[in-house]
């Protein structure tokens, strides 16, 4: 097998989503928005005396704020994709934004349900000619803020790495006391799809972790307009903490799986024993032995996997590349192969 020639050697370690610069759009348009709004509100609370009003402003601000996590996310990793310092890229630092984004998530539930319950034991006045109207003006924020984010998340799942295939393969042999060592670096760029199951490897994080924080605030909205409607109606003032109860124990839900999923991902966790098993059934079909396997997210789209083969042929790492091309989200693939004796 001849020697590839540098070029061949040379590859990118950008591992970002194919829809990275559109949502990074789209995270700044959503900023732009909740800003605009949180100055309106702030101001406007100021000249008419509305206290309420400035409340909500600043509850904006923090939702402003946990978006500017997500957009800065972005940039820093497209600015950066290719900084050589990053050993497997930035593609991950989306799941950073997205857990840091969920732990403030969870703080917003705790303190929403802090004061919900302190509502229920220490009723305080509503004024309602106010309350409704910023609760309906936040709502419809909030669902213009999923609109601009548009189909981000949806088409999270349907994104493929651009980059193609990076293969670093590595041929151990076996024989005696002599190793034969091959590198064999290459670009595969195929037009196959990974199974139906393997789809949530492209999921978007940060953009999922923006459409939460949106569609949390929304569910809010809409709890607290009913809560407020109630309460006026009926006087039934307890509906509204009840209600805030409610919208806390949702956000803390969406929370939870955001920080499952994401920090998971941070720590390098298989993504799909499914995924390994079927790399493990397609390298041993003709005999050879996955001695060891290892497979990880570098970022929506992206795999990366070490494979360790034991065989007793004469395979090179180039064979059991071959095999595993129509897995398009093994972006990084390292294989090591084993000549091993067969005993008699």
């Amino acid at each position: 097998m001849s020697e590839p020639d540098a070029a061949a050697l040379l590859h990118s370690h950008s591992f970002l989503a194919e829809g990275h610069e559109r949502n990074e759009r789209r995270a700044w348009a959503v900023i732009v928005l909740c800003t605009a709004m949180m100055i309106a509100e702030i101001v406007g609370g100021l000249l008419f005396g509305s206290i309420a009003l400035v409340a909500d402003g600043l509850h904006m601000s923090t939702h402003a704020g946990a978006l500017l996590l997500a957009a800065l996310a972005y940039t820093y990793a497209r600015r950066h994709a290719e900084d050589p310092r990053f050993t497997f890229g930035t593609g991950k630092l989306g799941d950073l934004a997205g857990f840091t984004s969920a732990i403030i998530l969870v703080m917003v539930a705790l303190l929403i349900g802090y004061e919900a319950i302190s509502r229920l034991f220490v009723p305080v006045p509503i004024h309602f000619r106010e309350a409704i109207p910023i609760a309906a003006v936040g709502l419809v924020v909030n669902l213009a803020s999923a609109w601009l984010l548009g189909g981000g998340h949806h088409h999270a799942h349907h994104q493929h790495g651009d980059a193609g295939h990076h293969d670093d393969d590595h041929d151990h042999g076996h024989h005696g006391h002599g190793d034969a060592h091959h590198h064999d670096h290459g670009d595969h760029h195929d037009h196959h799809h990974d199974h139906q199951h393997h789809r949530h490897f492209t999921r978007d994080n940060n953009m999922r972790a923006a459409v939460v924080h949106v569609i949390a605030d929304a569910a809010v909205s809409v709890f607290v307009i009913l809560g407020l409607v109630l309460a006026r109606v009926f006087g039934w003032l307890w509906m509204d903490p009840l209600v805030g109860i409610v919208g806390a124990l949702v956000i803390a839900s969406w929370s939870y799986s955001l920080i499952r999923d994401t920090g998971a991902i941070l720590l390098d966790m298989n993504p799909d024993q499914a995924l390994a098993g079927e790399l493990r059934r397609i390298i041993e079909d003709d005999g050879d032995q996955l001695a060891d396997v290892h497979l990880w997210r570098l970022g929506p789209g992206h795999l990366g996997a070490i494979i360790s083969v034991a065989t007793s042929e004469p395979r090179t790492p180039a064979d059991y590349r071959a095999r595993l091309a129509a897995f398009r989200s093994l972006s990084h693939l390292t294989i090591e192969v084993h000549r091993v004796e067969v005993s008699t």
